[in-house]
């Protein structure tokens, strides 16, 4: 069995970084425009089903805000000259600021405006959704480099009954049983914390969807983030409750280390912490096939997986990300940009999810069909041949002796008991899935093996 997808990856990125130069200028927020322009942008890659929640609308314990609707914003100093423009870069305004037109001292509209002393050339994001304020944002050393003297603030901008929106699709498979793939887009001009996600479950589409056979049917879910997801579950929750066997939320799928390295993918568990996906992800990154971290569930921080975890719903949904949030100087800053993110760290982030993926597809139980002793193995032909590609090692391509690829079949054979999912089977032949994936498709073919299976059975069932 192939693991992944044969792609062009050169085709991949050029397309990548095409989608990241439309979507990167759009001030999105978690309403509004800008994330309708957003979603009519993903959906000339992928088939997303716009849905809306009416402005008003109570979800749970939250109610639908107004739609926010931002036309221009600038401060001017005493001679005219603008020295900040939300028209060259939207993180210059609040987002969500109300109305304003006035005219100022400096120390009266140093009130006004958000800096970071820490990172002092960045430019800070901020938000106001819930509370209505008018603000702006600029470097540290911009704003310390200011002459007194009268400044004139300006922000046209207006809150209008409308809808939040969110988008949808689902590819099926030959189960019910749904893996779930979320990502926000609300966040206006950054790039590893906001577009890294939507980038890479969008090109992780376009892979699943040329895959052949596919045991689990996947559902790809792009929403602002908080609001959206929690307006999801109001629409959705009970029929995810019923159907959702895995899921993960991508968010900060890109960026670089202090070194300058792309660091390594990072999981959150689910609030379950042992659930099959949470299992599954220690089991690879303990392989090193896919090198990674996990981080235990926490309902402080984080992105949507809250929503998907929170106990009235309690889904097996975790995150994946490399740059973890909070975790990096340029999250929530204008130092988030392309270079910062890079295109080739979401590459290998669609490579690398969708190699797990793959595996997980097989992580199933098997039912041996020869349950009483030891199989025969010669009149199988199972003997292993050293010149055999089966005896060469997934990881290193290096060949595996005969005694070992023999005591794997034989521990196989042995624990295809239905009882035993494939990776804790490989973790009794101290090795990884992906080194056992090639055993499981001979012993299927030799009709000796039957699965994978979603739940546990018995010879019987």
């Amino acid at each position: 069995m192939t693991v992944g997808t044969s792609v062009d990856t050169n085709v991949e990125l050029q397309e990548m970084e095409g989608l990241f130069d439309l979507l990167f200028p759009i001030c999105r927020s978690i309403t509004g425009p800008g994330v309708r322009e957003s979603i009519q942008l993903l959906q000339k890659h992928i088939d997303l089903e716009l849905l809306r929640v009416p402005t008003g609308t109570k979800v749970f314990d939250w109610t639908i805000p107004q739609e926010w609707h931002i036309r221009e914003a600038w401060i001017k100093d005493s001679a005219g000259n603008k020295i900040i423009d939300f028209a060259k870069y939207n993180l210059h305004v609040v987002n969500y600021s109300a109305p304003l037109d006035q005219r100022m001292p400096l120390s009266e509209l140093k009130q006004y405006i958000n800096s970071m002393p820490t990172l002092p050339d960045a430019i800070p994001y901020v938000t106001s959704y819930y509370k209505r304020r008018s603000g702006f944002c600029m470097a540290h050393r911009q704003l310390e480099s200011l002459p007194e003297g009268e400044y004139h603030a300006y922000i046209d901008s207006e809150f209008v009954n409308g809808e939040l929106n969110l988008a949808h699709c689902v590819l099926p498979g030959s189960s019910d049983r749904e893996i779930l793939l979320s990502t926000y887009i609300c966040h206006p001009s950054m790039a590893n914390n906001e577009l890294s996600g939507p980038l890479v479950a969008t090109f992780l589409y376009k892979r699943l969807k040329k895959w052949t056979n596919r045991r689990f049917t996947y559902r790809f879910v792009f929403l602002p983030e908080t609001i959206g997801s929690i307006s999801y579950l109001h629409l959705f929750g009970q029929e995810l409750k019923k159907q959702l066997y895995a899921g993960l939320v991508f968010t900060c799928l890109g960026g670089k280390d202090s070194s300058g390295a792309m660091p390594s993918l990072s999981y959150k568990t689910s609030r379950q912490e042992t659930s099959h996906l949470d299992d599954f992800i220690q089991h690879i990154f303990q392989s090193g096939v896919v090198t990674g971290n996990i981080r235990p569930f926490t309902p402080i921080g984080g992105s949507d997986e809250r929503q998907y975890c929170s106990p009235g719903f309690n889904l097996p949904v975790g995150q994946m990300a490399r740059s973890v949030y909070g975790q990096y100087e340029a999250y929530h800053n204008s130092m988030d940009d392309k270079e910062f993110m890079t295109l080739q760290a979401l590459m290998n982030s669609v490579d690398e999810i969708e190699q797990l993926l793959k595996a997980f597809e097989e992580d199933g139980y098997y039912v041996s069909q020869s349950p009483y002793g030891e199989v025969k193995l010669d009149q199988h032909d199972l003997y292993p041949d050293l010149n055999s590609p089966l005896n060469r090692s997934f990881s290193t391509n290096e060949q595996i002796d005969g005694r070992t690829h023999l005591n794997r079949v034989l521990t196989l054979l042995n624990y295809a008991d239905g009882q035993h999912r494939l990776s804790e089977i490989a973790e009794k032949c101290e090795t990884n899935i992906f080194e056992m994936l090639p055993i499981v498709q001979l012993l299927l073919q030799k009709n000796l093996l039957k699965g994978p299976y979603l739940e546990k059975r018995s010879w019987f069932d």
